[in-house]
């Protein structure tokens, strides 16, 4: 009751938090039916859930509770599908890499990782947040704890570093890692393209902010593409037989990762891509677009701002998910490792479908042959199509 004594009406319509929770996909299909939770036409129509996404923590607080109920409300007659999921995917958890710093026992004075064995010393637990590729920032050590304020520092190469370890994400290991403060620094782009490019998504792995600069210049160099120093540049001019290579072998790649849910293959697949395009100066329009839509579902804000930079007015949300041809796959060469006795020497370049005849030919007549036969018979060349050449002497 409140201050003036005032009661209140008892509530009756309560269930248990797990049964709203735990059915909540079924409302979705008939979300303004104020007679039945989901009516037989919308669930024949939507049916179960097709993929399920969700930490390992969620396996008893809602998966098992979720089954639960969708079997009570199959027995009944109110819903078509026994099981409430296709698919489940459960994505590992992200952990910590934790800093510490040596503190020289009996004084307030810390030594850099590489000296502490000199020393008897206590490891603590520090901010990783002030800590960048394991290098303390002192001042804001001192200012992190008034305990340090005087604090003394033992440098190595005129840096302190800190020791590291892989442990679960807990402030009371100071490992927690803000993303408003990584956004800040580098962008939400490249957040999220490092928390995929970590490992599979069902594996748990570390996070580690040393390694997000390779991400950042990844996506710095597909900027780069479209650009000749500051000014927009993209040409319509038809892109060579390379460039189509490049870009459909990404195409290809990425719709098979996107099904896989292979994400951190995806993201070293766009650098690769990048390098290539990068090395064939390429900023052929025709080329660039089709980057631009496969790489809008990792980096949606950087590919939205160069779509409309393309001319496009609508979003790239909407963009069609382009399609790779085979024919720009196809390999014009084939590379053989030429070997003599079992060991690699050199390499030749040979049409696609090269009999075994003509590869032999050609790697006895090469120059190159001839100071490792020395003279000497060749009793037999074993040809693998498509990839080696063993010379027997």
């Amino acid at each position: 009751m409140d201050s003036k004594n005032k009661k209140y009406p008892l509530e009756l319509a309560t269930m248990p938090g797990f049964a709203g929770s735990s059915a909540y996909y079924l409302r979705y299909e008939d979300p303004h039916n104020d007679k039945a939770l989901v009516s037989k036409v919308a669930n024949d129509y939507w049916g179960n859930v097709d993929l399920y996404v969700g930490g390992t923590e969620h396996a008893t607080g809602h998966l098992i509770y979720s089954r639960f109920w969708n079997k009570f409300l199959h027995d009944y007659g109110y819903v078509k599908d026994e099981e409430p999921f296709r698919k489940l995917i459960n994505q590992g958890m992200i952990q910590g890499r934790s800093n510490f710093v040596y503190r020289i026992k009996g004084a307030n004075k810390f030594v850099s990782f590489g000296l502490k064995d000199s020393y008897d010393v206590t490891p603590i637990h520090v901010d990783v947040n002030i800590v960048s590729n394991d290098v303390l920032d002192l001042e804001a050590f001192r200012n992190w704890n008034p305990e340090y304020r005087d604090a003394e520092f033992i440098l190595e190469d005129g840096k302190y570093v800190c020791g590291w370890a892989v442990e679960k994400m807990s402030k009371s290991m100071y490992n927690v890692v803000n993303p408003d403060d990584v956004v800040e620094k580098f962008g939400a782009d490249t957040l999220r393209l490092y928390e995929m490019f970590l490992g599979p998504v069902e594996q748990s792995k570390p996070w580690d902010t040393n390694g997000i600069d390779g991400v950042s210049r990844f996506l710095r160099k597909f900027w780069n593409l479209f650009f000749d120093g500051d000014n927009f540049s993209v040409s319509d001019a038809q892109p060579t037989p390379d460039e189509l290579k490049s870009i459909h072998k990404l195409i290809k790649k990425i719709g098979q990762d996107i099904e896989n849910f292979s994400f951190n293959t995806s993201v070293a697949a766009f650098m690769i891509c990048a390098n290539e395009l990068t090395a064939l100066k390429c900023n052929k329009r025709a080329v660039l677009q089709d980057f631009v839509i496969v790489l809008s579902p990792f980096a949606p804000h950087i590919a939205e701002e160069l779509w409309h930079r393309l001319g496009n007015t609508t979003t790239v949300c909407d963009a069609r998910f382009p399609d790779y041809n085979e024919e720009y796959l196809k390999e014009n060469t084939v590379k053989y490792t030429v070997s003599f006795n079992g060991k690699a020497r050199f390499t030749l370049d040979f049409q696609p479908g090269a009999s075994k005849e003509e590869v032999e030919k050609a790697v006895l007549e090469n120059e190159n042959s001839q100071k490792w036969i020395e003279g000497k018979p060749v009793k037999k060349v074993i040809v693998v199509p498509n990839k080696i050449a063993n010379v027997v002497v």
